[in-house]
């Protein structure tokens, strides 16, 4: 059995008191002070802050643009008939990086109201939030409508705000939701209304030629394509999104 008595020689060398033998220090990680005490609230607010991070793609979704942005990307390219081109990967990245751009005012300010004090200890993590959440909310409530915004505080049950200040922000993130969604489908609206009548004038024309089998988006396909390149499509329509944010 040499490999057995291999590896206890090898135990006595690193554990044992004998001549070339290396110790392994013991290492102990603990969270909190030397006597152990606040190691629980720690503990919780690391947890928080996890829970916070996996929820991070979520919170970019529903309190930034992203939602306008993404939504009339996706109708453009339906509006042209191009299917999956751009690809979905493209869409979403650009909707993301406008996105940060459109929003970088308000991170500026997160950063210099609650994060920099923060991390140089001027104010505690609580007070940190609610400087942050304050931007955010004036960023929502300038894009929500207010039938909107009245539609959730009536079925929050909660009593008649005095002023915009005292909305609580679960109202109006879902107000701000639904304000987006619908301000996206007008520009919808408008970005098919040209295609669609290129459609309509290639099918009739296809129709008095009597080409009855050759389906129309065959024919408008290449020509909507060159309308958007002529007119500088891209430019038009990303220019249109960020100044409707104001």
């Amino acid at each position: 059995m040499p490999i057995f008595s291999g590896s206890n020689a090898l135990g006595a060398g690193v554990g044992g008191s004998t001549g070339g033998g290396i110790s392994i220090p013991n290492i102990n990680i603990s969270i909190g002070g030397n006597d152990g005490t606040g190691g629980t609230a720690v503990t919780v607010q690391i947890l928080i802050l996890l829970t916070i991070l996996s929820l991070a793609p979520a919170i970019v979704i529903m309190v930034t643009s992203f939602t306008r942005i993404a939504v009339v990307l996706s109708l453009l390219r339906q509006a042209i008939g191009t299917q999956q081109i751009p690809p979905n990967q493209i869409l979403i990245s650009l909707s993301l990086f406008i996105t940060f751009f459109i929003m970088a005012p308000v991170w500026t300010r997160i950063n210099s109201e609650a994060l920099q004090p923060m991390l140089t200890n001027q104010i505690p993590q609580s007070i940190a939030f609610e400087r942050a959440v304050v931007p955010i909310r004036e960023f929502m409530l300038k894009q929500v409508r207010e039938k909107d915004l009245s539609l959730f505080i009536d079925m929050s049950k909660i009593d008649e705000p005095k002023n915009i200040t005292d909305v609580p922000t679960y109202v109006i993130i879902p107000a701000f939701m639904i304000s987006e969604l619908k301000t996206a489908f007008q520009i919808g609206f408008l970005l098919y209304i040209p295609f669609l009548v290129l459609d309509m004038v290639v099918a009739s024309v296809l129709m008095s030629m009597g080409m009855l089998m050759l389906p129309p988006i065959v024919i408008s396909l290449p020509f909507k394509i060159m309308l958007f390149v002529l007119v500088d499509g891209w430019y038009l329509i990303i220019g249109s999104i960020v100044k409707s944010f104001g």
